[in-house]
């Protein structure tokens, strides 16, 4: 009986041994993902890479690992996983045009359920404004863009016009389309290219109250006005004028940063002017759209790994992440701060998006944007392309859009 004894006292010492052993790896593990933030993204990947070092660099201290994960079609994926713990993100980063359709379908947190919203105070108000909805803050801008005016200092004659008549005057006097060279393209039958136009004029593609403006007077009024730049800039197409002003047969482009990367690469002494130093007959400047990248918290983790998820938020607003994208990378940052440093402030195409936010318009972030570019692009296209009446083909397309929104209810 002692020797039974014995055994079984052994059994138990290394039974609870073992299941102590369990207990404190399971903790470990536990605690692990629990520091882990997951964030999805479908961004530059030498942006997300930096992004990434930086965070961990910064949370190394309170142990929290965070990974960025690239999704193609991310916007599906979310739609699939936004709400899923175990299989979707922590958080995720994207344009803010997409906003209102993931907070409609309950996959988001405010911000304010993590952090206090003194924590965003010095982004620029643009910025904020994108990623906002329903009075409610829910991305944590990090980025933004606007269309600029790029020109090729070896083929501009003289200073740039600060009037868009002035501008028009130009390219009269130096577009020749028979030998196929020009004073300035631009997708002139793309809505987000002709937006500076019809925000400056006054109108809308989509309000707030998501009432598309496509047959409003100042809409139109923008539309005909566009009309006599786009007969001098070429087709309008995304690759002619890209190649037009690359291999140096157009003096000026209107595009985004992104071009920067070509034209450096062919070599072009360029030169960059805000879109907001124009100014219309109306008095307005030209109003570009602007696109915001922002991260957004999913709102199974803003309860679960909040702390986790504070801190990543806390090092996504210091303005030291935005002076390292902006000298890296080119963006334009959304913390007015970062603007305090010289490199950031002095750089020419940073410096004219900055100028610009003052006056862009975020797109609308709104669900029922989605179904506006469609019937948008469509008119301007049948105006420019076609040489269809204006007022017609504007009612056509309004009810187009109006069918379109009425059909997502």
């Amino acid at each position: 009986m002692v020797l039974v004894l014995c055994i079984v006292m052994a059994v138990s010492i290394f039974t609870g041994c073992s299941r102590s052993s369990q207990s404190v790896a399971a903790k470990q593990k536990n605690k692990e993902a629990l520091n882990t933030i997951r964030i999805w993204h479908d961004g530059d990947k030498a942006i997300i890479q930096l992004m990434e070092n930086y965070l961990n660099e910064a949370l190394t201290d309170d142990g929290i690992t965070v990974k960025f994960e690239q999704k193609s079609g991310l916007t599906d994926q979310l739609k699939l996983y936004g709400n899923d713990e175990v299989n979707g993100p922590d958080m995720y980063m994207y344009a803010h045009d997409s906003l209102g359709m993931f907070v409609e379908m309950g996959a988001l947190a405010p911000l304010t359920d993590v952090i206090d919203k003194n924590v965003y105070a010095d982004m620029l108000p643009m910025t904020l404004k994108a990623g906002n909805y329903k009075n409610d803050q829910y991305l944590m801008p990090v980025y933004f863009e606007t269309l600029l005016f790029i020109y090729n200092k070896d083929l501009w004659e003289g200073e740039v016009p600060s009037a868009t008549e002035e501008l028009y005057s130009y390219m009269k006097s130096h577009t020749d389309t028979a030998a196929g060279t020009y004073a300035l393209v631009n997708q002139h039958s793309t809505a987000y290219n002709v937006a500076p136009f019809i925000n400056g004029f006054g109108g809308f593609i989509l309000n707030e109250q998501a009432e598309p403006g496509l047959n409003y007077i100042k809409t139109k009024e923008a539309i005909e006005y566009n009309k006599k730049f786009a007969q001098l800039e070429a087709d309008g197409d995304y690759n002619t004028v890209n190649a037009l002003f690359m291999d140096g047969k157009a003096d000026a482009i209107i595009g985004g940063p992104w071009l920067i990367s070509g034209v450096k690469e062919a070599r072009i002494n360029y030169g960059i002017k805000s879109l907001c130093d124009f100014k219309l007959p109306n008095g307005n400047t030209l109003i570009p759209y602007s696109g915001v990248q922002g991260i957004g918290v999913m709102k199974h983790a803003a309860k679960s790994k909040k702390d986790a998820v504070e801190k990543v938020l806390n090092e996504i607003v210091n303005p030291q992440l935005g002076i390292d994208l902006a000298q890296n990378s080119g963006c334009a940052p959304s913390n007015q701060k970062s603007y305090n440093t010289s490199s950031v402030a002095n750089d020419e195409m940073i410096a004219a998006m900055r100028r610009t936010a003052d006056i862009a318009q975020p797109m609308p972030n709104i669900p029922q944007m989605s179904v506006m570019w469609g019937p948008a692009e469509s008119l301007l296209a049948a105006v420019n392309k076609s040489g269809k009446d204006l007022n017609t083909a504007a009612d056509d397309y309004q009810k187009e859009a109006e069918t379109a929104i009425a059909d997502m209810q």
